[in-house]
């Protein structure tokens, strides 16, 4: 099991930049694909990126393409989303997820273990 806690929001202008990190404990923690997903109020969670548990394979959402950029670091067992050029439609909370699965996949149902979340609010 992995235990993931979230940092690095905050409120920023559009246009502006963000990095998100994703914090693990557990010795495991690298066996584990890892994804970020957000929640805005009134709206379903949505996929934005995701990462292969050695960081060679990478998925984005079309929103996030060539804006966000995902990144892990298994030594400090932490994940990062860079987020450049952001817009107010990019505002909710933001989450890391690890899957049981061998696989980097895009729906929150093949994500076991959650953070908490961390809000990032972007004001036009």
């Amino acid at each position: 099991q992995v235990q993931l806690v979230e940092s690095g929001g905050g409120l920023v202008q559009a246009g502006g930049s963000l990095r998100l990190s994703c914090a693990a404990s557990g010795r495991t923690f690298s066996r584990y694909p890892i994804g970020w997903f957000r929640q805005a109020p009134g709206k379903e969670r949505e996929f934005v990126a995701a990462i292969s548990w050695s960081g060679g394979s990478t998925m984005y959402a079309d929103s996030a393409k060539g804006r966000f950029t995902i990144s892990r670091d298994n030594a400090k067992n932490t994940v990062y989303l860079q987020m450049n050029s952001l817009k107010p439609e990019d505002t909710a909370v933001y989450y890391c997820a690890a899957s049981d699965s061998r696989v980097i996949l895009a729906t929150p149902t093949g994500y076991n273990y959650w953070g908490q979340g961390t809000q990032v609010t972007v004001s036009s």
